[in-house]
């Protein structure tokens, strides 16, 4: 059995277009059998990277469905969750976030975050200090100012024009090899990538990379109120993702967890592995 199909499909409606999500529960049956309760389980709030949909995480729901209750969703703007006006922010998306939990009633969530995902993540940790009672994250970087250069910054506000110079193809190609290592991790990549047309494509990044410049720029604590845990792949090679987690573990004391064999996407990569860090996160008694 699939157990993703078990997962319901909502919407949520902004002033900026509609959100497409997806939520899901253990059975009565197998929390009966683990004599917990289902409202007693973990929360785990799946969060993709930029231009992912919520399939990056088919590899965690199909585990983690079973014990956890869980959420993701396509993004603003990616996804089912489209035609979506790109004018909103990091902190939009994670007010937005924020309502759907309320929504769904879910207190404590664990937040993993997958590169954009992770930004959004702490976008959330910074508005909502008190809410969260975990993040994972995955393949993402820190938002504070002090890790990166105003060079970076200013490549991010022109990638959309960089990648505009190229053929559709090949920025495909590129963001498959680019981002996974392995053949199921790629053609998954692929499939993305493929479902927008150069032009959207191209939107979607240049607003993904210009919030992710505003939020640098906003220069603001984005703390980590709540145990965390960093995951980054070996063979990590979307910018300067390594040498931001090891800057980021060696300040803030976050263990670094290096995921062997893995690109920027690590949860599709080495999805077993991943999982495994994920359930002894779980494990902790302070989430």
């Amino acid at each position: 059995m699939n157990e993703q199909k078990a997962m319901t499909q909502k919407t949520y409606q902004t002033s900026h277009g509609t959100i497409v999500y997806w939520i899901g529960e253990p059975t009565a049956e197998i929390a009966k059998s683990q004599q917990q309760s289902v409202q007693a389980k973990r929360s785990l709030i799946f969060l993709p990277g930029l231009t992912a949909d919520h399939r990056l995480f088919d590899k965690q729901i199909e585990v983690f469905s079973l014990t956890c209750q869980v959420l993701t969703w396509d993004p603003p703007g990616h996804g089912l969750s489209r035609p979506f006006s790109l004018d909103f922010s990091l902190m939009d998306q994670a007010a937005w976030l924020r309502e759907i939990l309320d929504r769904e009633g879910i207190r404590r969530p664990v937040l993993v975050g997958q590169s954009m995902g992770g930004y959004v993540s702490q976008c959330f940790l910074e508005l909502y200090p008190d809410v969260a009672g975990g993040f994972l994250s995955i393949d993402s970087a820190p938002l504070q100012r002090r890790y990166v250069t105003a060079a970076e910054i200013w490549l991010l506000k022109r990638a959309g024009t960089i990648y505009r110079l190229y053929p559709w193809k090949q920025l495909q190609k590129a963001g498959a090899t680019g981002c996974a290592c392995t053949g199921y991790g790629r053609r998954l990549m692929r499939s993305f990538l493929e479902s927008y047309s150069k032009e959207e494509y191209c939107e979607l990044a240049q607003h993904g990379y210009s919030m992710l410049a505003e939020a640098f720029e906003a220069n603001l604590v984005y703390s980590i109120p709540c145990p965390a845990i960093l995951l980054c792949g070996e063979k990590d090679r979307a910018g300067s993702t390594k040498r931001y987690n090891k800057a980021w573990a060696k300040v803030s004391g976050l263990p670094l967890c290096w995921i062997k064999g893995a690109g920027h996407n690590s949860n599709t990569d080495c999805p077993d592995e991943v999982n495994r860090i994920i359930q002894e996160f779980l494990k902790r008694p302070d989430i």
